[in-house]
């Protein structure tokens, strides 16, 4: 990524934006949002950035118009689109995440008469646009789960009390898979039951995997009937046997975590995928000199 001056520079005005928006968007010419065609799709004078369609079927007598903003996540907002590029930007050169509170202190400052709740709405469709896993996973890959949520030994013994909490009771269960220097997919679980797990590893890697190492969960032991499965018990002190590790996969959740207790402190089981999106995503783009231009063609509706 380029620098923070390099950016504003590149990006000054909405023009800028909606150029870069438009060249990335449709590369090989305007398509109309609505019919997926290119043909009859004309420019309306005076409008920059504004198109007409006239295909038969797509908008009757008058055409379909629309503007390179149209089903993407900044239509509809009176934000100006230089502001959500460089939200963007700040989401993406953030290892451990940004809060919205962060964006919104860098972006308008405290005393702007902005509403905090415009910072965290452009956050979570930026997140919400970070999709996209490059499945099957293959390779050596590495599989394991965990909880996300705070300790019941760290709450008021009435509130522990009141809610029942011990253990893995109140967190919300995560799962994830990766392959080693290549890309990594998470995703909420509702249960670490077998069907769960045994299901996510079937549609997430390759059947023809070089190795798929996880822990002793007894979620993964029918694995090894199609696929190369070989397990660490880290109850019995083995954490890595050979080339048998979960260290890739508990290295991603120890990043995860960090932006998590660091950055935002708390994250609710409704948007947590989010967050997941954004951590997975930052990842599997890591060497991509491109990342913002790749994010930017995923904002369509």
């Amino acid at each position: 990524m380029e620098t923070i001056g390099a950016f504003d520079k590149r990006f000054s005005d909405d023009n800028a934006c909606k150029a870069y928006l438009a060249a990335q968007r449709w590369p090989d010419g305007v398509r109309c949002p609505r019919c997926e065609r290119k043909e009859k799709v004309y420019p309306i004078t005076g409008k920059a950035f504004h198109w007409r369609c006239r295909n038969e079927g797509c908008g009757g007598r008058d055409g379909y118009k629309f503007s390179v903003i149209t089903h993407t996540i900044f239509q509809d907002t009176k934000i100006p689109l230089k502001l959500w590029f460089k939200v963007a930007y700040l989401i993406l050169t953030s290892k451990k995440g940004i809060s919205a509170l962060q964006v919104h202190r860098v972006i308008f400052g405290e005393d702007s008469g902005h509403d905090y709740r415009t910072s965290w709405f452009m956050c979570m469709r930026w997140r919400a646009a970070m999709k996209g896993d490059v499945l099957p996973l293959e390779g050596e890959v590495e599989v394991d789960e965990m909880y996300i949520g705070g300790k019941a030994e760290n709450m008021h013994l009435k509130k522990r009390k009141a809610l029942a909490l011990t253990g893995t009771k109140g967190k919300v269960a995560v799962i994830g898979a990766i392959a080693r220097k290549g890309m990594v997919v998470a995703k909420v679980i509702e249960n670490t039951d077998t069907a769960t797990l045994d299901s996510f590893v079937r549609q997430t890697v390759s059947q023809n995997v070089r190795l798929l190492a996880t822990d002793e969960h007894s979620g993964y032991r029918f694995l090894g009937k199609h696929m190369n499965h070989r397990v660490v018990r880290h109850s019995a002190g083995e954490y890595v046997v050979g080339t048998t590790h979960t260290n890739t996969i508990e290295g991603f959740w120890s990043l995860f975590k960090r932006g998590i207790v660091g950055s935002y402190h708390k994250v609710s089981k409704d948007y947590l995928p989010l967050y997941l999106n954004e951590f997975s995503w930052r990842f599997n783009n890591r060497k991509n000199p491109d990342m913002f231009g790749d994010l930017i063609t995923t904002c369509s509706q």
